[in-house]
């Protein structure tokens, strides 16, 4: 398998440094999660070993292996890979915006573009060669807090593409490679499905689930490539067809080690560490206690929860193990009519030792504060 890694390119860097000039809390959130480590590559992760079980595959032994950049450009993103106006992929509540061209990569398939762009890959395609990439690492999407889900993750994607007149792929061929994915993560005995999904990359889009127990999870998405996908990066539909897979590497981990909380594949504790093992359910050091907190305030209509999570985030960092929305509601004779009560309840909880009220109430303290500051909100 060959390596190829994409350097960053100008606007990137750019965009980099705007960030690095810039003081206000979302700058410094960003560049914090730039700098938080690519689990996928660090040879003690569970999260690296799946992308190494993956990259061994026989199939996928002539692919290249493609590392690309973490900050990129809305069209290179959204536009090329056909997500139409106004798909919440797009909206600031969705995704992490440096300025209004460029964001934090939300997916590892945007190694498309790079890889198509590349001189020695258009020669392939300018031969009518069969070609295919794999690329993996941190991804970043606002998203809500819980224990199974983190807005900096980490993500695979593969690609196959291959000349009609050699090769006419269907969407049992891509079966066929999903199915040895699974079983290579989950073992030759893994009951699997598949059924009809929709992605705006490719058509017909089909995700998998496998059984866990009495229940069926997703694990992966897939489908065939849309000729106008095709297109857009450079590459004749007329000439050539493929298959596109991915999926979050979190997922995986958690399903196959029965992990209770994702925070875990980020602690340092080498007791817990020494626990992650694929394939092996995880056994708790112990349960610490959490504590939990309430908070409620008045804000405007156009409150943005996913906003508020990361200010949650930022503050209480890996003690944060749950947020709930309890209570909502409207009053205009009380608030007036632009405007909304919210209560969260914050659970607390460390994995790793006893948390203590006053370092709770200190962090509790701060978000008030900042809660009235960053959002205007009025205090109940």
């Amino acid at each position: 398998m060959q390596k190829i890694e994409t350097p960053n390119p100008p606007e990137a860097e750019r965009a980099r440094k705007e960030l690095q000039g810039r003081n206000d809390p979302e700058a410094k959130r960003l560049l914090r999660f730039l700098n938080m480590p690519d689990l996928s590559r660090d040879g003690a992760s569970p999260l690296s070993e799946i992308a190494r079980r993956i990259l061994a595959i026989e199939r996928f032994r002539d692919f290249y292996e493609i590392k690309v950049p973490e900050i990129v450009g809305v069209r290179e993103s959204f536009d090329l890979f056909n997500f139409p106006d106004g798909h919440p992929a797009r909206s600031t509540s969705d995704t992490y915006y440096v300025n209004d061209t460029t964001i934090l990569r939300t997916h590892t398939t945007i190694m498309w573009y790079y890889w198509l762009m590349r001189a020695e890959i258009k020669e392939k395609i300018a031969a009518r060669e069969s070609i295919g990439a794999l690329s993996y690492g941190k991804v970043y999407r606002k998203d809500e807090i819980d224990r199974n889900h983190m807005n900096v993750f980490h993500q695979m994607d593969g690609w196959y593409i291959a000349p009609k007149e050699k090769e006419k792929i269907t969407i049992d061929d891509l079966k066929e490679v999903l199915t040895e994915i699974a079983q290579t993560i989950f073992g030759k005995n893994t009951e699997y499905r598949f059924n009809e999904d929709q992605f705006p990359y490719t058509d017909p889009s089909i995700e998998m689930e496998i059984r866990i127990g009495d229940r069926w999870v997703e694990v992966l998405g897939s489908g065939i490539v849309r000729p106008i996908v095709l297109k857009n990066l450079g590459v004749d539909p007329d000439v050539y067809n493929g298959w596109a897979f991915g999926f979050g590497l979190e997922r995986l981990a958690i399903i196959s080690m029965s992990l209770p909380d994702i925070r875990l594949l980020w602690v340092n504790d080498p007791r817990i560490k020494q626990r992650l093992h694929l394939g092996s359910a995880y056994v708790p050091v112990s349960k610490y206690p959490p504590i939990t907190r309430d908070i409620s305030f008045i804000v405007s209509k156009d409150f943005i929860p996913n906003n508020y999570f990361d200010l949650i985030r930022d503050l209480g960092g890996d003690l944060v193990e749950e947020v709930k929305l309890i209570d909502t509601y409207e009053n205009s004779e009380k608030f007036g009519p632009e405007k909304a009560s919210y209560t969260y309840r914050i659970v607390y909880r460390s994995n790793d030792r006893t948390l203590v009220s006053e370092e709770v109430d200190k962090i509790q303290d701060e978000l008030y504060k900042q809660t009235a500051s960053q959002f205007h909100a009025e205090l109940r």
